[in-house]
């Protein structure tokens, strides 16, 4: 339900459906929608587009909330909307820090060594097994 409700809120913003010109001036890219079990609370990551003005944007689709979800309620078939929550998406901001990470040379150096732990066949605690045989 999540997808269907990011895809709704997307197309929402996409077209402008809200009548607020900061709003509607702003590219927002909604990543990931999370609903409740019971889907009357829906969270909505999001990000605008570059990454500049996180705040603004939160700002104005809270000021917004209503709207966006009346515009919702027109366009999923269930009994009553979900109330929507905003939070900034940071998938981008980690997958940057994770390749920043990888980059580095000790990362990089130790990710091409070979594991000679693992081929050695040392994978298993071998104190317990030389105590209980059992252990193997």
């Amino acid at each position: 339900m999540g997808e269907t409700i990011r895809r709704a809120l997307s197309e929402v913003l996409a077209r402008g459906d809200v009548h607020d010109p900061e709003l509607n001036r702003m590219s927002i890219t909604v990543g990931e929608v999370r609903a409740s079990p019971d889907l009357k609370i829906a969270t909505a990551f999001v990000l605008p587009l570059g990454g500049e003005g996180r705040d603004e944007v939160l700002k104005l689709l809270a000021r917004n909330k209503g709207e966006l979800r009346r515009q919702l309620s027109k366009k999923l078939v269930l009994k009553f909307a979900p109330d929507l929550r905003f939070q900034l998406d940071e998938t981008f901001d980690r997958m940057d820090e994770t390749r920043r990470m990888l980059a580095q040379d000790v990362v990089r150096r130790d990710a091409e060594a070979p594991d000679t732990d693992v081929a050695d066949g040392d994978l298993y605690d071998t104190e317990a097994s030389d105590r209980d045989p059992a252990a193997q």
